[in-house]
């Protein structure tokens, strides 16, 4: 699922592994925006000072220290996706799926079309993402679009 501050990776995480703790949760992210893996990865709160550009915008903010400690204890992985593959999660969604998404909501979807997915969590029988966000500026649909 797509993280920004974290809220909602924290507090899904939490639910999903009182009741399964067998279940595999994972976080997504932009990987010019990558705090979250950065922070997963060296078991401490990273954060960024000033925000690199992302089509994924609305994930822009660090990791609240609160849902840091969630994730760090419920989280099995994060992982970041290039502005690419989130286009090509956008342009999917709008098309098989007609739903409008913002790109921060389709970050999940890109990261389980990913190789680094497939290779890093294969033997998944069953993957859930969590599509959000509907904040799209239609003025922007042609740039978000190219490739």
């Amino acid at each position: 699922m797509p993280v920004g501050t974290g809220g909602m990776l924290s507090g899904v995480s939490v639910i999903i592994k009182s009741i399964r703790p067998e279940i595999r949760v994972y976080g997504a992210e932009p990987e010019v925006a990558n705090d979250a893996a950065m922070s997963l990865s060296s078991g401490e709160r990273c954060t960024f000072s000033r925000f690199p550009q992302s089509i994924a915008d609305g994930l822009n903010g660090n990791i609240g220290t609160v849902p840091w400690t969630y994730i760090r204890s419920n989280v099995d992985d994060i992982f970041t996706v290039s502005e690419d593959e989130i286009k090509i999660a956008m342009r999917l969604v709008w098309e098989r799926m007609k739903l409008v998404v913002e790109p921060s909501g389709v970050v999940g979807l890109a990261a389980a079309l990913s190789d680094s997915f497939k290779a890093r969590a294969g033997g998944c029988k069953n993957v859930a993402v969590i599509l959000s966000g509907g904040n799209v500026d239609l003025s922007k649909l042609s740039e978000f679009l190219q490739m």
